[in-house]
């Protein structure tokens, strides 16, 4: 699998959330086209509903493809976990509000470098 990762940045620089940045550009290997992709993912902005109290967009992102690819519940409930341990392991946390700085004034990865790594961790999963 040639990797997709800069089209997911690419997305996120073209107005796309971070959860539809990730969706939509493996949303032809999940087998849904790239619009019911973003509809499904439009409310996971700023961590879910711009709240920025809950997990980082680009993850769940990630882990909703990575389910509509999968198609099994024990492979997706593995490989999610396993991406979200990845992602907390490099950034220390999945929180929006805490990646963002939000919490202690310390930015810990721009949104942009949250889309890249969960779109690596999904193609991690997928190989």
């Amino acid at each position: 699998m040639q990797s997709k990762v800069n089209e997911a940045a690419k997305r996120k620089n073209c107005g796309y959330n971070c959860a539809q940045a990730v969706a939509c550009t493996y949303c032809d290997m999940a087998g849904i086209d790239e619009e019911t992709a973003k509809n499904l993912t439009q409310g996971f902005a700023a961590g879910i509903g711009g709240s920025m109290e809950a997990t980082c967009g680009a993850i769940i992102g990630a882990v909703s493809v990575l389910g509509m690819i999968n198609k099994d519940a024990v492979k997706t409930m593995q490989g999610s976990r396993r991406i979200i341990n990845r992602f907390k392991e490099q950034n220390g946390t999945v929180v929006c509000k805490e990646l963002k700085g939000i919490t202690d004034g310390v930015v810990k990865r721009e949104c942009i470098d949250c889309v890249k790594d969960a779109a690596l961790f999904l193609e991690d999963e997928l190989k």
